[in-house]
């Protein structure tokens, strides 16, 4: 059969390329065709357009970025009518996406799979109608959205398991180098605790939170902070930030951070805490069981506390207090995301801290709620299943 996939960044690239290894298990004759990244195209198949390209968040961005978002749109449409898969596999990334599905329905009769289904109990609730009229088979990796779509919305879904428990299970599995060898790989001084620094996975979310996170754990010279570099950002755009930085903060403050690039579960394998901008991070670090703070600067931090007490319908931003339907990690955002909150809370994580350990404990409720289902396997055998199903 043949599949058409859409992922729009790095954590879309890395989850479609496990999705598309479990469909040819199942599918000896799978064709791929995507919008998506370096791991996709190494399972095989042809890219059209790489990630890269499609990745702009924020307002401004995606004004000034305009024109190339809706030729990606147009160029996304065309050819999934020229190449006409059985399918299409739409992957989170979802104002791009949710259009290419409505194109899809109203002009063919291929069916539309979401993996990573939109996060419309967070914002934009509306687009459900959207997701009723255009998307066939939506397939969530969070077991709190069941309820959410089934209960609330009677729209059902197939909740397959978490990819991210499933790519950190691997990782651990397999993963042998010892704390020596990792910090005398990147010239890091072994005696030292670790605190890793997971800035985003966006260059506006990097230079928003970065030079805060770098100013905090300065407060602890007994520690030594390792910045994990994102696949999607050049180092040296990052050197550009921590060159902003230093002029900011004075001293050696670029120079007291080191880059680990595209290895970031290997840092997390050794890191004692974690400063973490909100996403898919959050739960990789707690699954590593790292301590961590959650840091997420925004525009009008008043309006937008407002906002998150009055009108968004979430109680928390990062994945693990969402999951375990409680606070576990401090989230410091808005007017809460200051550098005295930061090192306040960063101290209470850090080896001897005084909230460490319930932390450490609590993580193991998330475990327990994401199950041990292999999620690219589950909805592989599922997507499969209903293709070949007789109309």
């Amino acid at each position: 059969m043949k599949y058409y996939l859409i992922v729009g960044e790095a954590s879309g690239d890395l989850h479609a390329s496990h999705l598309m290894r479990s469909l040819q298990a199942r599918d000896p004759k799978a064709d791929f065709r995507f919008f998506g990244g370096d791991l996709m195209a190494a399972v095989g198949g042809t890219c059209v357009k790489h990630y890269r390209e499609l990745a702009f968040m924020g307002f401004v961005p995606v004004l000034l970025h305009l024109r190339t978002i809706f030729r990606n749109m147009a160029l996304a449409k065309k050819d999934i009518l020229a190449w006409n898969p059985d399918v299409v596999i739409l992957v989170d990334y979802p104002g791009f996406n949710l259009n290419v599905a409505k194109f899809v329905r109203a002009r063919t009769q291929i069916p539309v799979y979401y993996y990573i289904s939109p996060k419309i109990w967070a914002w934009k609730e509306y687009r459900i109608k959207r997701i009723r009229r255009d998307v066939h088979q939506l397939f969530s990796i969070l077991p709190f959205e069941v309820p959410f779509f089934e209960q609330k919305h009677h729209f059902p879904i197939h909740y397959v398991g978490n990819p991210t428990a499933d790519e950190v299970r691997q990782f651990k599995a397999a993963y042998t180098q010892s704390r020596e060898e990792f910090c005398r790989h990147h010239h890091l001084d072994a005696s030292k605790p670790i605190i890793a620094l997971l800035a985003g996975s966006r260059m506006q979310e990097i230079k928003d939170n970065l030079p805060m996170m770098v100013a905090a754990a300065r407060q602890f010279p007994h520690c030594q902070m390792v910045l994990a570099g994102a696949p999607s950002i050049e180092e040296a755009d990052y050197r550009q930030v921590l060159r902003k930085v230093e002029a900011q903060q004075g001293g050696e403050a670029a120079r007291c951070v080191r880059m680990v690039s595209n290895r970031t579960y290997a840092l997390l394998s050794h890191a004692s805490a974690a400063l973490v901008t909100s996403g898919t991070a959050t739960l990789e670090t707690a699954l590593f069981r790292v301590p961590q703070v959650v840091c997420y600067k925004t525009p009008l931090p008043r309006l937008v506390r407002f906002a998150f007490n009055h009108i968004i319908k979430v109680k928390f931003i990062s994945l693990v207090n969402l999951i375990a339907d409680k606070e576990i990690v401090p989230e410091l955002l808005a007017d809460r995301f200051t550098l005295n909150n930061i090192v306040d809370e960063l101290r209470s994580i850090l080896p001897n801290g005084k909230k460490r350990e319930r932390m450490l404990r609590e993580y193991l409720d998330v475990c327990h709620c994401l199950g041990e289902g292999v999620a690219p396997d589950k909805a592989a055998e599922k997507m499969v299943e209903l293709l070949q199903a007789p109309n």
